[in-house]
C-alpha cells in the first residue's frame, strides 16, 4: 500500500527588508508570488515568469536572483531585499537616484529588477568577479575597468522592452562611481582615525 500523502503546505518565516513575516505557503509557491500576493510588495514585477526577463530580480543575502524561479520555502533563513528595501528612509539608494536623475527607465515596469540587479552587480564587480567580456580574469588583476561593455554584459539578464539601455548603462556607471567614492572616503576616514588614535597612545 502506498503511503498517505503528506501536506503540501508549510509554515515559513521570511526575512524581507529587515522584517520577519510568518506565512503558510504551498511548497510550490514562488518567492515572487509570496512577495506580491502575500506580502503586498508589488515593486517586484512579474514579467515572463520563466526567469528570462529579470523584472522580478531581488537580492538574496546580497546576491541577485530571479524570484519567479526561487521557491519561497527555499528562501527561509536568508536575507531578502526587494526594491522597497533599498532606500534608507527618505534617502534613495545611489542606484535608485542615478536611475531617476539619468532617466534610466520609460514605462518603469522593469526598473525595480534593473535596480536590484545593478546593486548586486556593482558589488560583484568591486569584488573582482570577471564577466564574459573581461580581458584579464586573473584574481590578482583585481576589478576590471567598469566600461559600458562590462555593464552591458553584466546587466544582460535584465531586459527593457522600452529600450532605455543607453540611460540604464549611464545610471549603473554613476551608481558604481558613487559607491567607489563612498568606499574611498570611508577608507580615508578610517585610516586618519587609526593614525590619530595611535599618535595619542
Amino acid at each position: 500500500m502506498a503511503p498517505a500523502p503528506t501536506s503540501t503546505y508549510s509554515s515559513i518565516t521570511l526575512s524581507v527588508n529587515g522584517d520577519k513575516h510568518t506565512l503558510t505557503v504551498d511548497h510550490r509557491t514562488t518567492l515572487l508570488d509570496a512577495l506580491r500576493e502575500r506580502l503586498d510588495l508589488t515593486g517586484t514585477k512579474k514579467g515572463c515568469d520563466q526567469g528570462q526577463c529579470g523584472a522580478c530580480t531581488v537580492l538574496l543575502d546580497g546576491r541577485r536572483t530571479v524570484a519567479c524561479l526561487q521557491l519561497a520555502v527555499a528562501a527561509e533563513g536568508r536575507a531578502i531585499t526587494t526594491i522597497e528595501g533599498l532606500a534608507e528612509g527618505e534617502q534613495l539608494h545611489p542606484a535608485q537616484q542615478a536611475f531617476l536623475d539619468l532617466d534610466g527607465y520609460q514605462c518603469g515596469y522593469c526598473t525595480p529588477g534593473q535596480i536590484c540587479s545593478a546593486v548586486a552587480m556593482i558589488e560583484e564587480h568591486a569584488a573582482g568577479w570577471p564577466s564574459a567580456v573581461t580581458d584579464d580574469v586573473r584574481p590578482e588583476a583585481g576589478p576590471p575597468p567598469l566600461t559600458a561593455d562590462e555593464i552591458r554584459e553584466r546587466m544582460s539578464g535584465n531586459l527593457c522592452r522600452c529600450g532605455a539601455y543607453v540611460s540604464i548603462v549611464q545610471a549603473v556607471a554613476r551608481a558604481a562611481a558613487v559607491r567607489a567614492e563612498t568606499t574611498a572616503t570611508a577608507h580615508t576616514t578610517h585610516t586618519t582615525m587609526t593614525t590619530q588614535t595611535q599618535g595619542a597612545a
